[in-house]
């Protein structure tokens, strides 16, 4: 918008605003392309984030199976490195039995089926779920025990491999265990694992050198 002085009449010149045929640009609106373009860009960041939100709270969740795996064959290390001897009766002028390193045996499957798009609460009492076992058996001689809510099946074997592993590195020659967990995150009957073994060899238990992962986030 300029202004020119233009003389009206003989008398003072009036200034007179003249329209800048630039200014019409200035009221223009976007057009249908241009609104399509943001939208589609729109589409495609929330669908990134969507994406991104879904993966996050499904790594929260396998968090918990690896950390308890994690947790369980320290456990299995620390029974083995204790001095186990059974109870028994010596005779006068016997001895006991020699004390050993040895694997605690098999535990209770906790829960008894795969919990599929939903938590278990394992029960508390004496001698249910995680507080099973004894001295040399299951849950107890681990030491080991889990009180708030799971999304996975637990399981620890010895001597031979968890019922329905996949992996390869299975514990098949005892003196061995294997630590499993088993999930069905969002509830579609194809099942995540998450296993760490452990073989006894020339009296030192080994664990293998990482989680063994399968169909993680399932």
């Amino acid at each position: 918008m300029t202004t020119t002085p233009v003389r009206v009449g003989g008398g003072e010149p009036v200034l007179v605003r003249k329209q800048s045929h630039f200014n019409k640009y200035t009221r223009r609106g976007f057009t249908l392309v241009e609104l399509m373009i943001v939208v589609a860009i729109i589409g495609v960041l929330a669908a990134l984030a969507i994406y991104g939100v879904r993966r996050y709270l499904a790594s929260a969740k396998t968090s918990e199976a690896k950390n308890t795996l994690g947790a369980i064959s320290r456990s299995a290390a620390a029974a083995f490195e204790r001095e186990n001897a059974k109870s028994e009766d010596i005779a006068e002028g016997a001895e006991s039995a020699t004390a050993s390193h040895v694997l605690c045996a098999t535990a209770t499957t906790i829960p008894a089926t795969v919990p599929k798009g939903k938590k278990y609460q394992p029960k508390t009492t004496n001698g249910s779920d995680f507080d099973s076992g004894d001295m040399t058996t299951g849950w107890k001689c681990l030491k080991f025990n889990m009180t708030q809510p799971i999304y996975y099946q637990y399981q620890y074997a010895s001597g031979a491999a968890a019922t329905g592993s996949s992996n390869p590195a299975k514990c098949d020659v005892a003196p061995c265990y294997e630590a499993l967990a088993t999930g069905d995150l969002d509830a579609d009957t194809v099942q995540s694992q998450f296993s760490q073994t452990g073989k006894v060899a020339n009296g030192e238990l080994k664990k293998s050198t990482q989680l063994f992962l399968k169909d993680e986030y399932e």
